[in-house]
């Protein structure tokens, strides 16, 4: 037994001292992405706590502040059109108990006058504009302005026309593939291989595991964006309906795990951006790029856009 370990722990010790060396020094074994665009500044559903969150409106409101990049989701209606909205199922935001894919788009009902902000309980939402946009036309109206697109469906019907529409407005380059599950998200990477993509909840456990084994340094990374909660707001902005999060314990050993510069600062250094959300306080916003996180989602663009004033941010990564 001895004798094994003369040899075992020279050998481990020489693999965690390479394995740190080369985390800190990323550029020796990878080439540093450079995406298209670089983004500090991300509209949550455009900005769902100062206008109704996916509509026109909202958008509207979050590029005039000032917002580098907007997330929405998309569903399908009965006859085929992409909708932008967070939720297929309807009753949260009209109190209609109907679902976008049961509808034909003349259909579709208006949102609720006031609409509570998912990640700010207690907070809501008022605008003059309430109905339901169409992905095309915030393609035609922002032609320039990256859009980070989460697919919750598995449905190949919609990730086609998704990727058709992006490919039809010339903004593969500017348009992120998101989706937290794996399956949905080989489907969209299949349908269009130009599109940046996101790490999926299990590819982020894998990124985990990587970095704990000490393995992440020597491997390749596909994903160019890594969007992940800021875990101090859950329990005080954000109330998660699991009952498990609700465990400040569990939130704890999360943050723990997850919140660590070491690994935010080597994914950043190779290219990858890092996105924390959502920050809808100033204490959030200042916290998530104190952790080295590259940009900050949130629900209000105003406020984000008045802290950057005053906290400009580091220079960006490569960008093409």
């Amino acid at each position: 037994m001895a004798s094994y370990l003369y040899y075992l722990l020279p050998a481990l010790g020489g693999y965690t001292l390479t394995s740190l060396y080369f985390l800190k020094n990323p550029h020796i074994l990878h080439k540093k992405k450079c995406t298209a665009f670089y983004c500090t500044h991300i509209s949550h559903r455009g900005g769902s706590g100062e206008k109704i969150e996916s509509t026109m409106e909202a958008f509207t409101h979050a590029i005039e502040e000032g917002t580098d990049m907007l997330e929405l989701d998309c569903h399908l209606t009965r006859d085929g059109h992409v909708i932008v909205s967070h939720d297929e199922k309807l009753s949260r935001q009209t109190g209609h108990d109907v679902t976008i894919s049961s509808l034909n788009l003349e259909e579709l009902p208006l949102y609720k006058e006031r609409l509570e902000v998912t990640f700010y309980a207690g907070h809501y939402s008022t605008g003059k504009d309430r109905q339901f946009a169409l992905l095309e036309d915030i393609f035609r109206k922002f032609p320039k302005i990256p859009i980070n697109i989460e697919i919750k469906e598995d449905n190949c019907v919609l990730i086609k026309k998704v990727s058709s529409l992006v490919k039809e407005y010339s903004r593969e380059d500017i348009t992120v593939w998101a989706s937290v599950q794996s399956n949905i998200m080989r489907k969209c990477r299949r349908e269009n291989t130009s599109m940046p993509y996101m790490f999926t909840k299990s590819r982020g456990l894998q990124l985990l595991l990587l970095y704990y084994s000490g393995l992440l340094p020597f491997l390749p990374l596909g994903e160019s964006f890594l969007q992940f909660y800021l875990p101090q707001i859950i329990n005080r902005t954000y109330i998660p309906p699991s009952s498990i999060l609700r465990s400040r314990m569990v939130i704890s050993v999360i943050e723990k795990l997850t919140m660590r510069k070491s690994l935010l600062k080597h994914l950043t250094d190779r290219g990858i951006q890092v996105h924390l959300f959502v920050c809808n306080e100033e204490q959030d916003m200042e916290a998530a790029f104190a952790l080295g996180a590259t940009g900050v989602m949130t629900d209000y663009p105003t406020l984000l856009s008045n802290y950057l004033r005053t906290h400009p941010p580091t220079d960006p990564p490569c960008t093409q």
